[in-house]
């Protein structure tokens, strides 16, 4: 099964299954002699892990880091850093009755169809549970980060047609939804709950801000840093597109509208969203995702069963109604993950 590896020059593998032993992450190309622990991925993993409120998937994962390799006293080796976390709460159970059909919206369909073979327990391998390494691998990232002032924050914009008005800093992790709101963030929380109630489930916006980026980086022609972003935010698994800075509105702008003035001190505005042909211009990196209503509804669906018999079916288990929350820290992290890849590019093309 190829591709779970991502980046060149920091490269992480990610493994594991969502109701098998662990899930984890292998990160090659950590620079030696940084102090990290533990406990500074643990912040990271709390944010990811479910059951953190009525908004989320009841299942309890605590998500409890193990470094088993990569660190020595405190401190990288510059090694690959291996990191397990062992699954608890699994019921492979409750997915017996959807064995043998395929639940819409799911990957069960096209898995099959590829491998011959479908992990059916919680969705396997395309469970969101396989984030849980990629949030470890990109605390990692975010640690090399601190040290050169690259900031990464994301946080929700809109669920469920819910949008936010105004921009609080901090707030989005202060509220269930991560929203940047807090008057939305109440609206969005009722709204989330009373789809669940009804065995329904809705999708968002998450915008993501990347400050301290400095000028030039990315690779032109393919490997474009805002490509590189791109791949990354969508091969999350909820995430069906991406847009950066004005996005899709520009589309509706005209060029003299769209491009951004320059004076003495810098850009005048950042419709590009920081990035221009491919190589960051120094200003603030701004992109958004859309993210898709959760696939595990409750209410009836059809279907078919893998021998072709039309099927009705309900799925049950512990999903999360609005994946938006949950995926916030994911959306950091793989940005995290992206910056310090094309960061030590970077160095290597001056050294």
């Amino acid at each position: 099964m190829a591709g779970n590896s991502f980046g060149e020059s920091f490269k992480v593998t990610t493994f594991g299954e969502s109701h098998g032993e662990a899930v984890g992450v292998i990160i090659d190309g950590v620079t030696p002699g940084v102090e990290i622990d533990e406990a500074y991925i643990q912040v990271q993993m709390d944010r990811r892990k479910p059951g953190q409120s009525s908004v989320t998937s009841p299942r309890k994962e605590y998500d409890e880091v193990h470094i088993l390799s990569g660190v020595f006293e405190g401190r990288t080796t510059g090694t690959p850093l291996f990191v397990v976390l062992y699954n608890k709460d699994m019921r492979p159970e409750a997915y017996d009755d959807i064995k043998l059909a395929f639940r819409p919206g799911h990957a069960d369909f096209t898995y099959l169809h590829k491998y011959g073979i479908r992990d059916h327990r919680g969705s396997g391998r395309a469970s969101g549970r396989e984030t849980a390494g990629r949030v470890a691998a990109g605390a990692v990232a975010r640690k090399l980060l601190e040290r050169r002032g690259v900031s990464v924050t994301a946080y929700t914009k809109e669920i469920g047609g819910i949008r936010c008005a105004r921009y609080v800093e901090g707030e989005s992790e202060r509220n269930a939804v991560r929203a940047c709101d807090p008057e939305a963030a109440d609206a969005m929380i009722r709204k989330i709950e009373a789809l669940s109630s009804a065995g329904d489930s809705c999708g968002g916006i998450v915008e993501c801000r990347i400050g301290g980026v400095p000028a030039g980086l990315g690779e032109p022609v393919f490997d474009k840093l805002d490509a590189d972003l791109a791949k990354a935010m969508l091969s999350i698994g909820a995430v069906k597109g991406i847009e950066f800075g004005a996005g899709f509105e520009a589309a509706r702008m005209l060029g003299s509208e769209h491009n951004d003035a320059m004076n003495s001190q810098g850009f005048l505005s950042n419709h590009a969203g920081g990035i221009l042909g491919g190589i960051s211009t120094g200003a603030e990196i701004v992109l958004r995702v859309a993210v898709k209503p959760t696939s595990s509804i409750s209410l009836p669906q059809q279907t078919i069963r893998i021998s072709g018999e039309e099927h009705t079916i309900r799925t049950v288990g512990r999903h999360d109604p609005c994946i938006c929350p949950r995926i916030v820290p994911v959306v950091e992290a793989m940005a995290c993950l992206v910056l310090e890849d094309h960061l030590k590019r970077q160095a290597a093309l001056h050294a």
